[in-house]
């Protein structure tokens, strides 16, 4: 889906990334994903269990997106 398609149709991309994630396209290349958040939690928790295992290669690699995560659910 074009980014201006995204605009003008969220509510229906909204509905369509609770049951599988969409990516949004601008000047034909992929540039974001949609997704649900359960879908999001679950990615987030495997990317904890991951990292946990390997955490002297993951956590410098994950770091970032793990502070975000964090912080999202703490605001959701």
């Amino acid at each position: 889906m074009t980014s201006s398609e995204a605009a003008r149709n969220f509510s229906q991309l909204s509905d369509l990334a609770l049951s599988e994630p969409v990516v949004v396209t601008k000047n034909g290349r992929d540039r974001l994903v949609l997704l649900g958040i359960d879908e999001y939690h679950f990615l987030i928790d495997t990317i904890d269990e991951f990292s946990a295992k390997n955490a002297d290669v993951a956590v410098p690699k994950l770091g970032r997106y793990r502070t975000v995560a964090r912080n999202r659910r703490g605001a959701g």
